[in-house]
């Protein structure tokens, strides 16, 4: 037995040269990666556990097992890994305002607003069902209590209040 002069850890010539001669065949074999740096860090990482755990290992002829077994799970963390990125679609980016559209969407909205509070109250909840609530003509008709006729009749004359109240100097 000789120790490592870095970790001061108990080797064999037999452990030196497998650990020589197996990184070569475990970047061809198990650590089947697109990239060779790639399967080179994958490798590495494997013996760099091993040499961490060295003190915990019961056989020395393990080590063959425990560096495939590393070898072999880092490389499918790779490829997860990548595949996760290639699948991952960033959520749709809104095209953003800018602040001016922003403070002149808020005065459109005040101003229709404003409009709305100066109709009667069975035009403005009407329209509020309609355009805000979404509700069909059919659906604005049993919760307002009105025939579907007078809905139709009542959101047009509804929206030409409201035109008219829009264009008028404030």
């Amino acid at each position: 037995m000789k120790l490592c002069p870095e970790c001061r850890r108990d080797y064999t010539d037999e452990t030196l040269n497998f650990c020589l001669d197996d990184g070569a065949r475990l970047l061809d074999g198990p650590a089947s990666v697109d990239e060779p740096a790639t399967a080179e860090d994958v490798v590495q990482e494997a013996f760099t556990g091993l040499h961490r755990n060295w003190g915990r290992l019961r056989d020395a002829a393990a080590a063959v097992g425990y560096l495939r077994t590393a070898v072999v799970n880092g490389s499918r963390s790779v490829l997860r890994r990548r595949k996760t990125a290639r699948e991952y679609v960033p959520p749709h980016a809104v095209n953003a305002r800018s602040a001016e559209s922003l403070a002149m969407l808020s005065s459109e909205h005040q101003a229709v607003v404003s409009a709305l509070s100066k109709l009667p109250p069975r035009q403005r909840e009407v329209l509020v069902l309609r355009y805000y609530g979404g509700l069909s003509e059919a659906e604005i008709s049993e919760a307002a209590g009105i025939s579907k006729g007078t809905v139709k009749s009542t959101a047009s004359r509804a929206l030409e209040a409201l035109q008219k109240a829009m264009q008028a100097p404030q």
